[in-house]
């Protein structure tokens, strides 16, 4: 529902998609613009009704519940023109969807989520290619220039056990990603407790320092390319940066990094045709988080990586 300047009474009924959501959240996401005080009033007065009964705001809406919404009053939002949408469609890089999960090879320099009117996200650009979907939410997120797998849940209750799979360490994420230097070892352990933090300029940033989270990556080596190393590194925790940060703190930044890479570096790396850092997802390994079939997901290292690669001894 799409609330708009006409005040009406609106009953909505609850599909599979929506079953699991808290009440509170539910009426959040459908009266976009009236003032969370308001929404609360209304649940406490019995103005909200769920299947005729007064509910609290905590209640999980189950498939099959009505829920009757009073006439709101909100202002009419001044039209904003909608953003071009990108060259390639996102649903032509589907790597998996069944009704529940939907899986994409997400493009390098499209952020997960739009800015200001700038630019599609990739959440906004799929409901766009998608208007009959009833819900779709990100589960996880991935950096604007990173590309790769992006899981996307299509029903509130995949979305919640997908939340909390990745939360207690039941998926499996590797990345493949160029970091400067030899690399030695065939396989290392890193464990380095990161922090983030706000830089002057209003930034996010992450260091690697004691007291800070638990951080803890597994890297492969795949081959030496040139003045580089190619890696696979796997994620057994999801922290901010994590990879990016682990890398530049051993002293092997990931080529093309304007974080925390070489800065002189990435400049000649520009002229010799890496326009963007090299982090790739490139596999996820999992259980599906309503059937419990086991998947493993994969994209292909993204072209323009897979380019500049071929072009180092």
């Amino acid at each position: 529902m799409q609330p708009s300047g006409k005040a009406t009474v609106t009953k909505v009924k609850i599909g599979e998609e929506q079953a699991g959501q808290r009440l509170d959240n539910f009426l959040f996401r459908e009266l976009k613009g009236v003032p969370k005080s308001r929404i609360y009033r209304m649940l406490r007065e019995g103005e909200v009704r769920v299947s005729g009964r007064r509910s609290k705001p905590e209640y999980k809406l189950e498939d099959g519940d009505e829920v009757r919404i009073p006439p709101v009053r909100v202002a009419e939002a001044p039209d904003v023109p909608v953003p071009p949408r990108i060259n390639r469609p996102l649903l032509d890089r589907v790597i998996y969807q069944d009704d529940s999960l939907l899986v994409i090879d997400k493009p390098a320099g499209q952020a997960v989520h739009g800015g200001s009117g700038v630019s599609l996200g990739i959440i906004e650009q799929l409901r766009l290619e998608l208007p009959q979907a009833r819900f779709l939410e990100l589960a996880h997120r991935l950096d604007k220039e990173t590309s790769g797998v992006l899981i996307l849940a299509r029903k509130r209750a995949a979305l919640v056990e997908l939340h909390r799979m990745l939360r207690d360490g039941e998926t499996r994420k590797t990345y493949l990603t160029l970091a400067l230097g030899p690399w030695r070892d065939a396989v290392r352990h890193v464990k380095l407790a990161l922090h983030k933090y706000t830089n002057e300029a209003g930034e996010r940033r992450v260091v690697a320092e004691e007291g800070g989270q638990h951080a803890h990556t597994i890297f492969r080596l795949v081959r030496q390319a040139g003045e580089f190393s190619l890696l696979e590194a796997e994620l057994k925790t999801g922290r901010t940066h994590q990879i990016r940060v682990h890398l530049a703190t051993l002293g092997h930044p990931i080529a093309g990094d304007d974080k925390y890479g070489d800065f002189e570096l990435n400049r000649a790396l520009k002229k010799r045709g890496l326009k963007r850092m090299f982090l790739h997802a490139a596999r996820l390994e999992m259980r599906h988080p309503l059937t419990g079939t086991p998947l493993r997901l994969e994209a292909s290292l993204a072209g323009d990586l897979d380019t500049f690669l071929a072009t180092l001894a």
